[in-house]
């Protein structure tokens, strides 16, 4: 950088710290310097915008118009390096302390849990809270750092980052089908119990498109038994029940062992909660170093998964 425009810069920086300590003395104590080179800096500025930028008396110092428009102007820039300097140190530096998340249930013990270990191992400092609810928290209210939730309404007041995809399977077990036989396009689902995770009405109708054509089809499905949870639907599959629309990551290992057969797969199945799972966070100006950390993890472990 040329050397006088690193003195000017010097020249503002060290007008600022004179205007903000009110004196002459209290900027040189705060600046490590004495006062005549802090007074010295001033003298040169002005020289070099050939306009005086204080009122000085023995008792007090006070801006001039030009003097108000320069500190305002420089005091913004200042305030702006400073905070890029905090950001980038705490970029490097070594998180520690308590990141509380919370996450669904289900999700959060098959998809998340698994994760902590390795990511504890790599930063020794922090101690992960996770708490599993199958209800939207208010990070605010309840204290927490992040949330991860699988949905696709999000809160406009909320930062969101997609960690993962969410795919869902249309399966039932062996004994189900060999005493109800199989459905073979969504339409069929009519004749059967369809077990559907949700409230009321909510998750009765299954929606699905034709891999090949990309034709649609809206089904209303009825149950004997709804549940707010994809495990208690998992294992109830198990039992011979009926046929459950399920997350992959719920039912991945009993179709790959064979307690669970997939249906229509060549339909892809629109899953009610969306098709990825997101971090969510409350806006700040500079990330915490541990939830960026914690939500670059999930990202680097979850892309490309189900």
């Amino acid at each position: 950088m040329d050397g006088e425009i690193l003195e000017q810069l010097t020249g503002m920086a060290v007008f600022v710290h004179v205007v903000d300590a009110g004196s002459f003395t209290a900027a040189a104590q705060r600046l490590g310097l004495n006062k005549s080179a802090v007074s010295k800096h001033i003298t040169r500025l002005e020289t070099r915008l050939s306009t005086r930028l204080l009122h000085r008396t023995t008792r007090a110092l006070s801006l001039t118009e030009a003097g108000q428009l320069l500190y305002d102007s420089a005091a913004q820039s200042m305030g702006a390096l400073e905070e890029a300097r905090l950001a980038l140190s705490n970029m490097n530096a070594e998180p520690r302390g308590a990141l509380r998340v919370t996450a669904p249930v289900s999700f959060g013990r098959l998809c998340i849990a698994p994760l902590v270990p390795e990511f504890l191992a790599r930063h020794p400092q922090l101690k992960l809270r996770l708490t599993l609810l199958d209800r939207v928290v208010d990070l605010a209210d309840e204290g927490y750092d992040l949330a991860i939730r699988v949905s696709s309404r999000l809160a406009d007041n909320l930062v969101a980052r997609p960690i993962g995809k969410v795919s869902y399977l249309l399966c039932a077990s062996p004994g189900y089908l060999a005493r109800h036989g199989r459905p073979r396009r969504p339409a069929d689902l009519a004749q059967h119990n369809c077990l559907y995770y949700g409230t009321g009405d909510f998750g009765n109708h299954w929606t699905f498109v034709r891999r090949k054509g990309g034709e649609r089809e809206v089904v209303p499905v009825t149950s004997n038994f709804v549940v707010n949870s994809s495990e208690v639907i998992c294992d109830a599959l198990f039992s011979d029940v009926g046929i459950g629309l399920l997350p992959v990551y719920t039912v991945r290992q009993a179709v790959a062992d064979g307690r669970l057969t997939q249906l229509l797969a060549g339909w892809e199945v629109v899953g009610p909660f969306g098709s990825a799972a997101h971090a969510v966070w409350l806006p700040t100006r500079h990330l915490p170093p541990k939830v960026r950390l914690f939500v670059d993890y999930l990202v680097e472990k979850m892309s490309g998964r189900n």
